[in-house]
């Protein structure tokens, strides 16, 4: 029977001669393999953070790849700028148009260099929609000696430059991530442009002397799921439909601290369903000409109770009188590189129609001016952050600055299928035919 072992019998020699305790040795052991180990798990760690700095790199110029993907500077670069900013009347203006390649941008752009407006634009060219009709509004622009920057809001040390070369005496912010659906697929987008970029210009404008006075585009998204029509720049606005929405009301809540910390003088523009020549393939409209002409189905929603959806359709060129208006009666900002002096200018205004139509007439204007019947699937409106209806009242900015919108429906609807017919190359005997 085996007998127990008392403390140390464990390590008694089992042949005769000299007692060795391997007690120590088993001590040494652990401590090299505990240190051994410490080691390992040390290098290990070290690894971890070496591969983690390396991601975080990546990130960083991939991120920066995607945004900041052009090149900027030189002398050629400056000397194209000041010619674009050259004023060309009397007490006119020198104006930095952001998203000067975008639909609303292109048409201001052009408004204020036909009237002797210094105009200089930055459009950073994404692919939300195709890029190429940007490019078509590039030229159009560049054939009016406009000058556009390519580069990215987000840029500080770009947009540095260009008010070190330009004393820009109003900034027309256009530039965002628009639409009301796509928020569902990259809500980063919304962020990064319509907050991230509009502090970093405001950044820029606040240090700015003189500072320019900011006109800026909301939304009338911002409006959300207010019910009462039509909409007052008074009614509430915080109840947002969208992500989309939710950042524009964002950006009036951050200009409103701009203007109230630094002395920016801002004027917000909330814009009603803009339509028109050169519009955003985006839009329904737009789309819907060109499913319409391929002899594709649209899909049209309905609201609760089967209530037919209704946009105040906006003609371009009423917008472009509005954002002029409001350019030229904002009041100059009162701050001096980033301090404000006085209490500074304030606004928000509705640029609308005041004459809300529905999807379904929409649809039928379109199918007359196309001489095409329309195929179309009928459905109940998705929880995508469209709303059922929207309707502006427009009578502060009638007031203020004498915005009356002249164009109705019909006749902008009409104007915008001459020129889509013309854009893509249909021949009017044969359009349906062409893809």
């Amino acid at each position: 029977m085996m007998r127990s072992l008392e403390d140390g019998e464990l390590f008694l020699p089992s042949t005769p001669g000299k007692f060795k305790d391997k007690s120590n040795t088993m001590h040494r052991q652990f401590y090299r393999c505990f240190a051994s180990t410490s080691t390992m798990f040390l290098w290990a760690l070290f690894l971890v953070a070496l591969t983690a700095a390396y991601l975080s790199f990546r990130s960083f110029v991939d991120s920066g790849s995607k945004y900041f993907n052009t090149t900027w500077g030189g002398h050629q670069w400056e000397k194209q700028i000041r010619a674009s900013a050259q004023i060309r009347r009397h007490n006119g203006f020198s104006v930095l148009v952001t998203g000067a390649a975008g639909f609303v941008g292109s048409h201001v752009s052009l408004a204020l260099n036909k009237r002797g407006d210094g105009v200089v634009g930055l459009d950073n060219f994404n692919n939300y929609y195709d890029p190429s009709l940007k490019r078509a509004r590039k030229n159009l622009l560049n054939s009016h000696n406009i000058f556009i920057v390519e580069g990215d809001i987000n840029d500080e040390r770009m947009l540095a430059k260009l008010f070190e070369i330009v004393p820009f005496t109003h900034v027309m912010h256009l530039a965002a991530q628009a639409g009301v659906r796509y928020a569902m697929e990259n809500p980063q987008s919304y962020v990064h442009s319509n907050i991230a970029g509009l502090v970093t210009l405001l950044e820029t404008c606040k240090r700015a002397d003189p500072q320019p006075a900011v006109i800026w585009a909301s939304s009338s998204s911002v409006y959300g799921l207010n019910e009462k029509a039509p909409f007052s720049e008074s009614d509430r606005t915080d109840r947002p439909a969208s992500l989309y929405a939710a950042t524009k009301k964002a950006g009036e809540e951050i200009t409103h601290t701009y203007n109230h910390i630094y002395g920016l003088s801002i004027t917000g523009l909330r814009f009603f369903t803009v339509y028109g020549p050169w519009g955003r393939p985006d839009m329904a409209y737009f789309s819907f000409t060109r499913n319409i002409l391929q002899g594709k189905p649209i899909t049209i929603y309905r609201g609760k109770n089967h209530v037919d959806l209704a946009r105040d359709f906006t003609y371009i060129d009423d917008i472009v009188k509005g954002c002029l208006g409001s350019l030229d009666s904002a009041k100059k900002s009162t701050g001096s590189g980033g301090k404000k002096r006085a209490p500074a200018q304030y606004r928000i205004f509705n640029l609308g129609n005041t004459s809300p139509v529905t999807v379904p007439m929409m649809v039928g204007i379109l199918e007359k001016q196309l001489k095409v019947k329309a195929k179309k699937n009928v459905i109940e409106m998705p929880g995508n952050g469209d709303v059922p209806f929207t309707h502006a009242n427009i009578s502060s900015a009638r007031r203020d600055f004498g915005y009356k919108p002249t164009t109705d429906l019909q006749t902008g609807l009409r104007k915008f299928v001459k020129w889509y017919l013309s854009y893509y190359g249909y021949d009017h005997g044969k359009s349906v035919k062409r893809t």
